[in-house]
């Protein structure tokens, strides 16, 4: 069974349903019920057309689950305008989707959560670690977003910022999560760029093309993570660098800064240096200063603290990363990292093997618990 095939299909049999006059919370479930019915036929009875047999299947489901009179007369209403058989249609619904899901009567949390949900494919774990709160208080969320918009009316789509937020949790979890869907945020932001003249969606979609740029020399080919510092720069695209740092300077000149503009400007300086050791640091933490003074992000200022200590020393660092919250993902992290520069190794390692106990990705779960090896190691003299 291609489980990448079945994702990538979803959002658009979503939004063919929802345009069909299927309520989205419907339509969803409506949805699943079909994937759950191919993963369990296709294997012995492949469709020749997918997409067509999803709509279908998914169509079907959605009338049989409207049980009220109202739900009745509207499937009695809409049984002839049910999908045709033979091939759907090829029109790309996704971005489309992800306005609709960015609904005036939802916050923008809610609707971030729900189209990460719905439309990007993630997990309600995913979403939780995103948001940095408690799986079973995102499945709240989600849920009450669900039944926020069950019945209303989709002709009033949500804000580009909205939509932003959405595109950037996405990339991100296929930049760094399990599922790879860092290619699809970029071609959604290419869109969305294309449509909108907005500098932080061009923000936005610098940002992306310059960490997708470093993407190749992430990893070993084992899967082990690179760190920045190590990984090799003859291994970068330098051609989605250029590609970033045009459209983020076009961005900038408009003089309307964003937190993605900001973001893309750390990712361009270190695009920028020839070798880690020419990186300047020093522009880094001044765009640090500027992205928390626009979102006041406690991940923002725990990548701050590590600019600082490339900056100043491992010390001014620390003393950085002293004013926030120790419970903060990778918290644990940043701190042995400026332990390691300062000389502490004894704390270093054992603040590395905390962090590998707390990492919620396997290869960076691994790469932690190298670390701490490798002081441990040094410090035991064998």
């Amino acid at each position: 069974m291609d489980g990448a095939l079945l994702r990538s299909l979803t959002p658009s049999v979503l939004g063919i349903l929802v345009r069909r006059g299927a309520d989205f919370a419907a339509a969803e479930d409506a949805v699943q019920d079909a994937l759950a019915e191919a993963v369990r036929v296709w294997p012995a009875d492949p469709p020749r057309d997918p997409k067509g047999w999803l709509v279908t299947v998914a169509w079907r489901r959605f009338l049989d689950a409207a049980r009220a009179d109202t739900a009745r007369r509207r499937r009695e209403e809409l049984v002839d305008e049910g999908p045709a058989p033979g091939p759907a249609s090829a029109v790309d619904d996704t971005l489309q989707l992800y306005f609709l899901c960015a609904h005036p009567s939802l916050t923008p949390s809610s609707a971030v959560a729900l189209t990460l949900r719905a439309v990007g494919g993630l997990t309600t774990r995913q979403i939780a670690q995103a948001y940095l709160v408690p799986e079973a208080t995102m499945a709240q969320r989600i849920s009450r977003a669900k039944r926020t918009v069950s019945g209303v009316s989709f002709d009033r789509p949500g804000d580009v910022a909205t939509v932003l937020r959405v595109l950037y949790l996405v990339f991100n979890e296929g930049y760094s999560g399990d599922v790879d869907l860092a290619a699809e945020a970029i071609r959604l932001t290419r869109q969305l760029a294309a449509a909108i003249d907005h500098p932080e969606v061009a923000g936005l979609l610098a940002l992306m093309l310059l960490h997708q740029a470093r993407r190749a020399a992430r990893t070993t080919p084992d899967g082990s993570l690179v760190p920045l510092a190590e990984q090799d720069r003859g291994r970068w695209d330098t051609e989605s660098i250029a590609e970033g740092v045009e459209i983020l300077q076009a961005a900038l000149a408009r003089d309307r800064l964003g937190e993605f503009q900001a973001q893309a400007a750390v990712a361009a300086l270190h695009a920028d240096a020839p070798t880690a050791e020419e990186t300047d640091w020093v522009q880094i933490v001044e765009w640090y200063d500027e992205l928390v003074r626009l979102t006041g992000s406690p991940v923002a200022r725990l990548n701050r603290a590590v600019a600082v200590g490339q900056a100043d020393g491992p010390r001014a660092g620390l003393a950085a990363l002293a004013e926030l919250d120790d419970s903060l993902p990778r918290y644990a992290a940043v701190a042995a990292y400026l332990h390691e520069g300062d000389g502490d190794h004894a704390t270093a390692a054992r603040l590395y093997a905390e962090a590998a106990r707390k990492a919620t990705n396997l290869a960076e779960r691994d790469h932690l618990t190298y670390r701490a090896a490798q002081l441990n190691t040094r410090r035991s003299g064998c």
